[in-house]
């Protein structure tokens, strides 16, 4: 088991307008706590864990703040080198003259680490954590499924390396093919340990020649978030409405955006038509260059008429997993929505586009077929009711052979 009794950074966290960001920040803090104090740690004498964050302003909106506040965590942001015009222009000569491209992670963690070791100084007399290794968690979850963000978490994972410490890779998911980059793997072989969240990208990385003693697979943390009760809404009838989440990134990666519009569009004819459900429509992600509630609210005004649908405002990604949890049927494009799906019970159709949605299905159900609908393959617009109508099947009829009776609340 990994000694928590030591000071901690969690990195790579993007900010809580990314719900799943912050899912995954949360449950990881508060099994951080668990954890310690199930390893005799006395709490009270070791630094709490330091988040750095895109933007530790945002985290403080919603659930990280409140942990915060608990003496739980430490929100710091690190510094955007493209915000500041001086320092852009300095690093940016000084990398190209001396080729230090680290230069540019020093300039970003600087006033993070200062912050972290203002948090470790102040347990400094306590002795409870002397002579350990400081561990250093990569928390981004997809971030490696990305190509444009790998030489940036290489740099990054190289940065904690020479600051002396050990590192985690945790939650991730990993394309297959990527894994040919001979630079990511090699940073990958650099982790102490790698958690991967779903078997299609554990069984790669063993592929690809990683020790198996540095690997292992274990669900998403999100998977333990805690559910919160939220606020009762008129036209959320609960047991009796259809979730439903878009998003922008979901539509730029299809093959045909308009045909995954119609898609949704003769899924939530069919439930109104078909059943006596209401529609919700639910964000994710409230980032203004990525936000679900741009899609969600076309498809609201679309059907608003009808008094039957409703789009569930901002919220901690706790009480939109409250939300989802009271749910019918849940259909998701974010991947942490459909976790808040599969984890509270909700018989759920995942919109995916990359390996973590089809390993994740795969996992609980056995497959992914039917179960996912991988975005860039959405070639019939009747393609989500008729996985609807299958996995609602299965709801009735299980069928052990592709395990969609399996109890998820036994995640």
């Amino acid at each position: 088991m990994i000694d928590l009794s030591r000071p901690i950074i969690l990195y790579m966290h993007a900010g809580s307008g990314n719900h799943g960001c912050e899912a995954i920040a949360d449950s990881t803090i508060k099994l951080i706590q668990r954890l310690r104090l199930e390893q005799g740690c006395d709490v009270e004498k070791v630094p709490a864990p330091v988040i750095i964050s895109n933007n530790a302003d945002e985290d403080r909106k919603y659930v990280l703040g409140d942990l915060e506040k608990q003496g739980l965590c430490v929100l710091t942001t690190e510094r955007h080198i493209d915000r500041d015009f001086l320092a852009h222009v300095f690093y940016y000569g000084w990398r190209k003259i001396t080729g230090d491209k680290q230069s540019f992670m020093r300039y970003r963690f600087k006033d993070a680490y200062r912050d972290y070791v203002k948090e470790c100084s102040r347990y400094s007399d306590t002795g409870a954590y002397a002579n350990k290794k400081p561990l250093a968690i990569s928390i981004g979850g997809d971030n490696y499924c990305y190509p444009e963000m790998v030489p940036d978490l290489i740099l990054a994972h190289d940065y904690f390396i020479k600051k002396g410490f050990e590192t985690i890779l945790w939650g991730c998911s990993i394309e297959p093919d990527s894994l040919k980059n001979a630079a990511l793997l090699k940073d990958l072989t650099r982790f102490d340990r790698i958690y991967a969240r779903e078997s299609i990208s554990f069984n790669a990385l063993l592929e690809a020649g990683l020790s198996a003693d540095k690997l292992e697979l274990r669900k998403d943390p999100a998977f333990e978030m805690e559910t919160a009760e939220p606020p009762a809404l008129e036209g959320f009838i609960p047991g009796k409405t259809v979730g439903i989440n878009l998003s922008p990134m979901v539509l730029d990666r299809a093959g045909d955006p308009e045909l995954v519009r119609e898609s949704y569009r003769n899924f939530i004819r069919y439930i109104l038509d078909k059943t006596d459900n209401n529609i919700a429509f639910i964000p994710h992600v409230v980032w203004s260059n990525n936000d679900d509630r741009k899609p969600l609210t076309e498809l609201y005004d679309e059907f608003k008429d009808t008094g039957r649908v409703v789009i569930i405002g901002d919220a901690p990604a706790e009480v939109l997993k409250g939300y989802i949890s009271k749910c019918s049927f849940f259909v998701g494009a974010r991947t942490h929505s459909t976790i808040a799906a599969y984890s509270t019970g909700v018989p759920t159709l995942v919109i995916g586009y990359s390996v973590k949605s089809r390993g994740i299905a795969t996992d609980l159900f056995g497959t992914y077929d039917k179960f996912v609908l991988p975005v860039q393959e959405l070639s019939d617009p009747q393609g989500l009711i008729h996985s609807y109508e299958f996995i609602i099947t299965c709801e009735k009829t299980p069928s052990d052979e592709v395990g969609c009776g399996m109890n998820r609340t036994d995640i």
